[in-house]
Order: C-alpha cells, then structure tokens, then sequence
C-alpha cells in the first residue's frame, strides 16, 4: 500500500463526470442525418429520421509527461517509469535538440530524437508531425543505443514516423551556426542554440519551404527540386554557407527505402489509437515551459510550442483526449546558455549544485546555471498547462545544505507583481523573495518511501505543493528509476 503524505490529503478531488447536453436538457430539437427536425425524446418531426445522433466516444485518454522549467528537468526517467505499462509513447515536438538520458540496469541510454520510451520493448514509438527530423542523427541516435543494451530490440519495427513531419537538413544546421556567428558580431551575443538545425527548419516550415517526410518519399525527382530551390534561397541569404546539393542529395536517396516501412499517416495512425482498443498512451515532451516560442523567455527560447497545446497540434488530436498532464521540476533550478534566471546563484551554493547535480547538457556539453527553486516560475508553467500532478527530481542534490532558499515572488520597484514578466529586461531586474527552510544534512538516496525521508525534506516537499497547489506523485532521489519515490 502506498501511502501519501499528510499535506497531500488537503488537496481538491478531481471533478469526474461528463456533462448532460443542455440541449437534452432542455427538450429542444436537432436535426437528423435526413435533414428533418428530431426531437430530443426520439421523436421524430418528418419522415426519414434516422434517430438522434449521439456525442462520439472520446476514446483513450493520452498521459502527458512536460518539463516546468528550462528542461534537464528528468522528464526521460520519468516517462521511462510510466512507460513499463505503456503501450505507446509518442514524441510532438523539438528535433535532437532535446536531451533525455535514461538509466537501465546500470546501463545509461542517451535520447534526442526517438521517445525515451522505446527503451521498453513493449513500446511503440510515435514521432508526430510536430517533430523536426534529421535522418542521420535519427538512425546514428537509434545504432549508438542499441549497441548498450537490450533495451533497443527491435526497434525499427517499433518506430512508427508521421508523414507530415518535416526534414532538418544538414545546410539547416550550417545555418544555424552561421546564424549564432552574426548575433555575436552583431549584438555580441547569441542565443545559444544547439546548433542542430532546429530554428531554421521551423522557420521554413512556418515560411511554407519546408519539405516533409511524405515529400521524400514521394517523386524524388520533385523533391530535389524543392531541395535545390530551398538551399540556394539560403545561399542567397548567406553567401559565405556552403552546400553540398547533389552530396547531401545521394545521402538522402539512401534513407528512402529505410525509413518507408516505419511511416504512417500520422493522423490516421494516431486516431486509431485513440478510438480503437483500449490503450495507455503517453506523451513525451521535449524542451519545457520556459524554453516554449510563445511563452518561454523570449527570444531565449526554442522553435516549438513545449507546452500542452503543442501536444494536440504536434500529434494531430483533439484536446478532449488529453489525460493526465505531468509537470516535471527539479528541486533546484537549472538552466543551459543566456536569458535571465532570476534564482541564479553566482556563488559557491551555485558551483555545489552544478558539481553535485553533474549539471552538464546532454546535448551540448555545456555547463547548466544553477540557481534555487523558482516556484513563480513554476507557478506561471502551471498556469499554461494545467499540471494535475508533479514530480520532483534531484532531491538528494540537496541533501548537504543547511539550509535551503525557494523563490516565492518578484518585486519590481518595491512592489510585489502577480505575474511573470514577458520582457527580458524587465525579468533581470527583477528582486525574488525568498522563503528559507531548514536543510537536512542526511543522505535520501536510499529512501523509497516518502516516510523514509528525513522530516525536513518532508517539509520542503510539502511546502512546494501547497504553495503550488499541485500535488507531488514522484520524488526523485537518485540516477535510476527505482530511485523514483511514488506518493499516490
């Protein structure tokens, strides 16, 4: 039996149920398929009625994992925990990008592009339209982890592509490293992006020049077309880039018959998981809130929508079959390349949780910024996507401390603001308040239940919910995912 922690017991009971028709309930009247009036009680106002035409099924529901900070957050663990009873996890945004490292039986396994999930061999894996895909990182990424272990079996047989999602070039990555250069010489700083292509295949996809799976695999000979116009539109734009056309050409015929078997209309694919046998799927978001195009720290932000409406757009469902929405926070605060942190810590308390939390990109190798929690940062991530629960990763991080800061609030000009500022500027200049809570200066990582912890991390745990008003489900006190302590 797995027991909750007291403050958990406080919170507000999801509303179940669904609603009557206010139609139906008011007696009115509809149409039938024949186009004669039919009213609610079955009765039927012209000849030819088919009868009432009821609500469809909404069907299954998908759980959806998201990261609520600046990613590195351990949204990999978290989904490769949910995933050993999953039988499907599907990626809707980013590129390889992303970062995701997932640690089974000793043997840790580095994610870009493919779902995290595919790591259970039960798993299908559903990259969506929303994802951007660079083929040969696609195959290296897959090959690389398959050679560590097990956990990759089969895996083209497992993956299943969306013919709608769109293809990184190997010039869209030249690009973005030339685009870097020039913010530097031009504004002597950059955005720092991974350089893997992802905001100039975006920006053609949004400027309708991009090229989708389904176009690879279509009349080749079109498609080298469209290649060679969209690559000399670059040349144009940056004279110094150089593109190997008819080279980058041949290595793209190559993946042709590769990838043919694993695509699917992504549409169709996804609505038949939905509506057809009961299934339990998952939703693995890349990035996190505060790296979203339209609501992250802009323009020190990712190319894609992170947030929950990416899920719906990026996988080609309705809202209605959205589940359960996980928010992933890591007991600190991190963050990889420029942008305000308002929680920062310049300090040795920063250097500590960097050395401690080995807070290195997976992608980059960059060093993150550590800072303290941040929870109207949080606070704001939950305002978007409406977290029904929480995990809590890297607690044991902070099993040294005495004592432990928590950003509370932002005040500007001496004044509390109730929101969080969209304009950079104004975001660095921003004074956080702090709440101060005891440290416990005791080792968690061997605790796997919330009564195995020591009070005060108890406490802080209990603190981060009830400010939020987000239960915890999971608290994370080590590397592998039996480290995974599950509240409810």
């Amino acid at each position: 039996m797995v027991l909750r922690p007291r403050c958990l017991l406080l919170r507000c009971a999801p509303v179940g149920g669904a609603l009557r028709s206010c139609r139906e309930s008011r007696g009115d009247t509809v149409m039938s398929d024949s186009g004669n009036a039919q009213s609610q009680d079955g009765g039927s106002h012209g000849e030819g009625s088919t009868g009432r035409v009821t609500s469809p099924s909404v069907g299954n529901k998908v759980t959806v994992v998201l990261g609520a900070q600046w990613g590195d957050e351990g949204k990999g663990k978290v989904v490769d925990l949910l995933a050993q009873d999953a039988d499907m996890v599907c990626r809707c945004q980013g590129g390889n990008n992303a970062g995701h490292t997932v640690v089974v039986d000793s043997v840790e396994y580095d994610f870009h592009l493919l779902p995290s999930g595919i790591i259970n061999p039960k798993v299908t894996a559903f990259i969506g339209n929303g994802v951007v895909i660079h083929l040969p990182g696609l195959f290296e990424e897959a090959e690389k982890n398959a050679r560590k272990g097990k956990g990759l079996e089969g895996w083209k047989n497992r993956l299943i592509i969306s013919d709608r999602a769109h293809i990184v070039f190997d010039f869209h990555q030249a690009v973005d490293g030339v685009q870097e250069q020039e913010r530097q010489q031009q504004a002597g700083k950059n955005l720092g992006t991974t350089k893997k292509g992802i905001g100039p295949v975006y920006s053609a996809k949004a400027a309708r020049s991009g090229l989708r799976i389904c176009d690879l695999l279509a009349d080749f000979q079109e498609f080298s077309e469209r290649f060679k116009h969209l690559a000399s539109q670059y040349k144009s734009m940056y004279p110094s880039l150089e593109i190997d056309v008819d080279g980058e050409l041949e290595k793209l015929k190559t993946y042709v018959d590769r990838i043919k078997p694993m695509v699917r209309d992504g549409v169709f694919f996804m609505y038949e998981a939905l509506h057809g046998p009961p299934k339990k799927i998952l939703v693995e978001g890349a990035n996190a809130a505060l790296l979203d195009i339209d609501f992250g720290t802009y323009p020190f932000v990712t190319s894609s929508n992170c947030t929950v409406g990416g899920v719906c757009t990026g996988l080609g469902m309705p809202p209605q079959n959205v589940g359960e929405v996980y928010g992933v926070v890591k007991a600190y605060t991190t963050r990889v390349g420029i942008g305000a942190f308002p929680t920062e810590q310049n300090n040795e308390t920063g250097e500590l949780l960097q050395t401690r939390g080995k807070e290195v990109g997976v992608t980059t190798g960059r060093k993150r910024r550590c800072g303290w929690l941040d929870l109207v940062l949080i606070k704001y991530a939950h305002m978007i996507n409406g977290f029904t629960a929480l995990a809590l990763t890297k607690l044991d991080i902070l099993d040294v401390l005495p004592e432990i800061k928590v950003g509370v609030a932002y005040k500007v000009d001496g004044e509390i603001i109730p929101h969080f500022p969209a304009n950079q500027e104004a975001l660095q200049k921003v004074e956080v308040q702090y709440e101060t809570l005891p440290g416990w200066k005791t080792d968690t990582s061997a605790a796997r239940t919330f009564e195995e912890l020591p009070e005060n991390a108890q406490k802080y745990v209990c603190y981060i919910q009830d400010h939020l008003g987000v239960p915890v489900k999971w608290i994370g006190v080590g590397k592998s995912r039996e480290s995974m302590i599950q509240l409810f």
